[in-house]
């Protein structure tokens, strides 16, 4: 599942992660959904830079379940990020990667260690010292964490190459809660920053991508509107929009108004 695809692409302005380039930068969640069709026709849309996919929740067994699984993410031919989803030790996690490794013949792996199972928030404690075993075993380590700057530089300090930390916590929608640390994050930390977790409107991923953000992790947000298809479309264009906008420099505010149109042939009665 990790041979060369048609979204791997090498552009002016591509998404780089541990040195291989994405045209997209939009992630994708495949839990959710309504159907696998509806799944599979809204990756269509998005065309995602990655799905992401949970080894502890879809199993490896060979069932028909299973089995229809793994032909359909075949078949939608994009790049697999497995995540270590549900673990609560970093033994739990270091299992789920080498697992999914075998499984998914990748060394991607989004580290997810779950410290509470109410607001589902990650292990920071724990969190550096499992990403740095990860690290030395070979994995591309993509750590979901929060926006903690603290903890953001330490993760980049033993060897992640990207970094994932949350708008607000996962599945709630309600789109980036502390404004100023995130900027505060995006102002500090030089390698790429993936918003994982939390927004629930194309205007949120909108909004960090004009902070300067890489790119945006969705899945919740998608999979449980009301079109799963067009929703996944307009975060698409949400997250194209924003970063042209970065990229584009936008105006200072301004104090007082300003006049935009130039006056050209003023009456003479409105001289002085």
């Amino acid at each position: 599942m990790n041979a060369p695809l048609p979204n791997k692409l090498n552009s002016v302005d591509a998404l780089v992660l541990y040195g291989e380039s994405f045209a997209s930068r939009l992630l994708l969640g495949t839990s959710r959904y309504p159907s696998p069709q509806v799944l599979e026709n809204a990756v269509e849309s998005a065309n995602p830079a990655m799905i992401t996919v949970s080894l502890r929740r879809q199993g490896t067994s060979t069932t028909e379940a299973h089995s229809g699984f793994w032909d359909l993410l075949k078949k939608m031919a994009v790049p697999v990020l497995p995540n270590t989803a549900g673990c609560h030790s970093p033994q739990e996690v270091i299992t789920t990667a080498h697992m999914a490794r075998e499984v998914f013949e990748s060394d991607w792996i989004k580290l997810e260690l779950i410290g509470d199972d109410y607001t589902l928030q990650p292990d920071t404690l724990r969190l550096v010292q499992t990403a740095e075993i990860l690290i030395k075993e070979g994995f591309k380590v993509l750590p979901y964490c929060t926006e903690d700057l603290i903890l953001c530089q330490r993760l980049v300090d033993v060897g992640c190459q990207a970094i994932m930390p949350w708008a607000a916590p996962i599945g709630t929608g309600q789109g980036p809660l502390n404004p100023y640390a995130m900027k505060l994050l995006r102002d500090r930390i030089k390698v790429p920053l993936i918003v994982d977790a939390g927004l629930g409107l194309p205007s949120h991923a909108c909004t960090v991508m004009e902070w300067g953000f890489d790119g945006v992790l969705l899945n919740t947000a998608v999979a449980l509107s009301n079109d799963p298809v067009a929703m996944a479309k307009s975060f698409a264009m949400a997250v194209d929009a924003g970063r042209t906008a970065y990229l584009s420099g936008a105006m200072k505010p301004q104090e007082s108004a300003q006049a935009s149109t130039p006056l050209v042939g003023t009456p003479f009665w409105h001289q002085a």
